[in-house]
């Protein structure tokens, strides 16, 4: 995706090709002396068994200005917790494996449930909570990053591009977005972003007239990766959403608390691949079913919270005019994918749009029904005001579980 073009509502940081890997990472290592980079992995215990998993491991053990890794594994026995331990081993950074479901750590969730700041859901946002606390109580990390862990076609030039623009002192970014063109398998992929949300944003700007939310949104070239690098001091207030309009979420709280020019999206890879949801047509709360109502409610809650009102009416009317401006995208993406020999299935795409649009509705009807619903799990700085010894026995607990469980 060679270009330099700039939307102009936050930067856009381009692989030009004309920087070699080695030179970006001997600038990284420069940066490193002074500031501190840690990269958090939330983990399923089933990605262990992936082939993505593997690949990432050997990535990773290149990289030489990392000064942390920090695992959060999820849905994980003590007997799965000890191999994830042997299988991080080759990690050459310092390193830490959080057992999310040890009994040490569901104690703590008990403390955090009787002081009422427990997260409402388990999944991939309490994860990233989690492990985002491990690393405020270590105080001494300047920049972090995240990414997925079912990533097929890894590679480590994909970290040192995510870090670069929160790690070089001279830029005033504070979140990076990673971008990338989703392809894989022959075919074009990224199905919720190209069929969902952006034809969503599209549809709302018609509906509910110019948002500088929504223009912010669309700045974003694939708003939905999994891909983001921070600098550590906006942390502890970062309001994390537990639903899986994690990404959408994130991207609202740099808006809320971030000025644009803070924050830029980077192109970290020419192509990329990863495990693929399924639709789950018949299952409203599995797969992208699930994950397309959570992205549309996390984007009318935001609206919402800028003082933009919704009725249901508007929920009718802006499902009509989603439903309209997806289907003109999808001759723009048939048209792309034909010219560039991949494969796109209308029919099933055709089926993906009809099944979000019923999402649109979904999340209207829940939003209009729990006006007061907080997905959110509170802020960091909020659990130490409550309780300020939480961030040092979480770091305890699983210190602890590492060493018991070798």
């Amino acid at each position: 995706m060679v270009d330099f073009h700039q939307s102009g509502n936050i930067a856009t940081l381009h692989d030009l090709r004309t920087r070699s890997l080695e030179e970006m990472t001997y600038e990284l290592e420069t940066f490193a002396q002074t500031r501190k980079m840690s990269l958090i992995l939330p983990c399923l215990y089933s990605e262990l068994e992936t082939d993505a998993m593997p690949r990432i491991l050997s990535e990773l053990s290149k990289v030489t200005y990392l000064h942390r890794i920090i695992v959060g594994l999820d849905r994980a026995n003590e007997q799965e917790f000890r191999y994830a331990r042997q299988f991080f081993k080759g990690l050459n950074q310092n390193h830490i494996v959080i057992w999310n479901d040890s009994p040490r750590m569901l104690a703590l969730g008990e403390r955090l449930d009787a002081m009422g700041l427990a997260p409402s859901e388990q999944g991939k946002g309490k994860n990233v909570w989690s492990s985002l606390g491990y690393l405020i109580g270590c105080e001494d990390s300047a920049v972090m990053a995240i990414h997925d862990c079912d990533i097929l076609t890894y590679t480590n030039d994909m970290l040192a591009k995510l870090i670069y623009p929160v790690a070089n002192p001279t830029f005033p970014y504070q979140l990076a977005k990673g971008y990338y063109a989703r392809i894989g398998g022959g075919k074009l992929n990224g199905r919720v972003t190209r069929l969902l949300v952006s034809p969503l944003l599209i549809a709302l700007k018609k509906v509910i007239g110019d948002r500088d939310y929504l223009d912010y949104l669309r700045s974003f070239r694939y708003p939905l990766s999994g891909e983001m690098a921070m600098r550590t001091n906006i942390l502890p207030d970062l309001r994390i959403p537990s639903d899986w309009g994690l990404e959408i979420g994130l991207l609202s709280e740099a808006w809320r608390n971030l000025a644009p020019r803070s924050v830029c999206q980077v192109e970290i890879a020419d192509a990329y691949d990863h495990k693929h949801q399924k639709l789950s047509p018949q299952d409203a709360d599995a797969g992208l079913n699930r994950m397309s109502t959570d992205i549309c409610k996390a984007i009318f809650r935001k609206l919402a919270a800028d003082g933009t009102i919704f009725t249901h009416n508007t929920f009718r009317t802006l499902k009509a005019t989603y439903y309209r401006s997806a289907l003109d995208l999808l001759e723009a993406y048939h048209s792309d994918a034909q010219m560039n020999g991949l494969a796109l299935d209308r029919h099933s795409e055709e089926v993906s749009i009809e099944l979000f649009a019923e999402a649109i509705m979904r999340a209207g009807q829940t939003f209009l029904d729990n006006p007061h619903e907080t997905p959110f799990i509170s802020t960091w700085s909020r659990v130490h005001a409550a309780d300020p010894s939480f961030v040092r026995d979480l770091q305890a607990a699983a210190m602890a579980d590492a060493d018991e469980f070798q």
